[in-house]
């Protein structure tokens, strides 16, 4: 006769596990944390997503490298820091707070453990946040201008100009999100073209084509941050937000979202055949190869569940070659300067 088989218990590790996983999400800003966080400072860092900041600070990296006029000294790359520390942490932050602030019945849905449906923290602490975020971010920029010689203040334009979008993105009456096509632009803009110019802004002049350019692979950054609309369907519809998965539904609007990420950033290795940057180019295509494989094995399979496997496996190789872009670029720049 067989034994009957003692119960399994739980492995107080792998709870352990999952907590500390848990916690990392949180403090992240990612879908998928568990509430219960108490510290007022990890409360504030959750709301500013930390890991919004990185496509804002490789921006940066990108613009630097497409003025053809950075170069590694100290003094260059201590203004390329905090030019990353005003774009990321500052004013990316600042963007992610005032999303939260008015989107808190949307999140009340989706995502209830976030710090404001979840009572964490105060409307008024709230308030106070998207202030000071705010105005460092305009401080930071104003000193790099002045480091720069600008004769125009073209980084505090490019801040108060981002900070205001990130406004209308979020806030009524306009709260562009509320459209699809339009709040992914503006947003998909905000991480790619606005920290690219500050980045060249910052080191050289920022010309016609760069700006041109950028806002065109922005239309790539429209499919990464048609991504982030998955998990908020059943809210978006609550409310009337016509996100592309409302107005699409769930398989369209997954296909809408890889096209514009494949054929855009296709679009940039034929732009620089064009002008004979061809080893350039070749990268850059490789770099979209391994990208549709993930899409293919991820996102288009089952975007709901693997949003954010796909954004990890899948991001990195948009992200190489928005730098790829960046340095062909800037070659281009030294050769004519």
């Amino acid at each position: 006769m067989t034994a009957n088989p003692e119960p399994v218990k739980p492995n107080p590790t792998d709870t352990q596990g999952q907590s500390e996983g848990s916690k990392a999400r949180q403090l992240l800003g990612m879908k998928g944390a568990a509430d219960g966080e108490t510290s007022i400072w990890k409360i504030r860092l959750q709301l500013m997503k930390p890991i919004t900041w990185i496509p804002l600070i490789w921006g940066v990296l990108c613009g630097a490298a497409s003025s053809g006029h950075f170069e590694w000294t100290l003094e260059h790359v201590m203004a390329s820091l905090a030019c990353m520390l005003m774009a990321g942490p500052l004013l990316t932050g600042y963007t992610q707070t005032i999303n939260d602030y008015y989107d808190r019945e949307l999140d009340a849905i989706n995502e209830p453990y976030r710090p404001i449906p979840s009572g964490a923290i105060s409307l008024g602490q709230v308030q106070v946040q998207i202030w000071v975020l705010l105005l460092g971010g305009i401080a930071v920029s104003y000193g790099l201008d002045q480091w720069a010689n600008h004769a125009f203040p073209i980084l505090t334009a490019l801040a108060l100009g981002g900070s205001f979008v990130s406004y209308i993105y979020s806030a009524p009456p306009l709260k562009l999100k509320q459209n699809g096509w339009l709040g992914n632009y503006a947003l998909g803009a905000s991480y790619i073209a606005l920290p690219w110019w500050a980045g060249h802004a910052l080191f050289g002049e920022l010309n016609a084509t760069v700006i041109f350019l950028t806002l065109l692979y922005s239309m790539a950054g429209l499919g990464i941050a048609v991504v982030n609309d998955f998990k908020s369907v059943e809210g978006d519809k609550a409310l009337g937000l016509k996100s592309l998965p409302v107005m699409f539904g769930i398989g369209t609007a997954a296909w809408i979202c890889v096209l514009m990420i494949d054929i855009f950033q296709a679009g940039m290795a034929g732009y620089l055949i064009a002008i004979h940057k061809n080893i350039y180019a070749v990268l850059l295509i490789l770099m979209i190869i391994p990208q549709i494989t993930f899409q293919d094995m991820y996102f288009l399979r089952d975007p709901l569940a693997n949003d954010v496997k796909y954004q990890a496996s899948a991001q990195p190789f948009l992200v190489l070659g928005m730098l790829i872009l960046g340095l062909a670029l800037g070659h281009t720049e030294y050769l004519v300067g």
